[in-house]
């Protein structure tokens, strides 16, 4: 036989798989394009809805004042507060009696924190917790610290 009476006879056998294979290779390709675009469009969209809406929503928060500073500052310097050297920022260093407790008043004040939009840097060790508050937005110290540092000592 020819070569060409073999091609004719194998074609079909062939034809079959190889275009079904093909046939879905593209399917899941225009799929794939399908998902990449959707989710790309979302991300972007909440992406832009996030940034402008965060950006327009968030105010410039105002340093604290000198009068401020020593109408508000006082009750917490008697409390145990402390200025961080070489920072405008408030310290200070809660002692529980086990880590149970610690972790107790981390979580109430992770709560108020979060409704305040306001998050402490904080360090745990056992049953110590070390907290700094500074408000990032304005480099400093703001009225927003002041309330999260009388919250803590109120729920120690």
């Amino acid at each position: 036989m020819k070569l060409g009476c073999y091609k004719a006879m194998f074609r079909p056998a062939l034809q079959g798989p190889v275009l079904a294979t093909l046939q879905r290779t593209r399917q899941l390709e225009e799929r794939s394009r399908i998902f990449r675009s959707f989710y790309s469009n979302l991300i972007t969209t909440h992406l832009r809805s996030f940034g402008t809406t965060q950006a327009a929503s968030r105010k410039m928060i105002p340093l604290l004042n000198e009068e401020e500073r020593k109408q508000l500052l006082q009750p917490l310097f008697a409390n145990g507060w402390t200025m961080v050297e070489g920072r405008d920022a408030l310290q200070k260093k809660f002692v529980f009696k086990n880590f149970n407790q610690a972790f107790a008043f981390m979580t109430g004040v992770a709560l108020k924190a979060e409704k305040m939009d306001h998050h402490p840097e904080w360090f745990n060790v056992y049953n110590k917790v070390d907290v700094t508050l500074a408000t990032h937005d304005c480099n400093g110290l703001s009225k927003r610290d002041v309330l999260l540092a009388t919250f803590m000592d109120e729920k120690a």
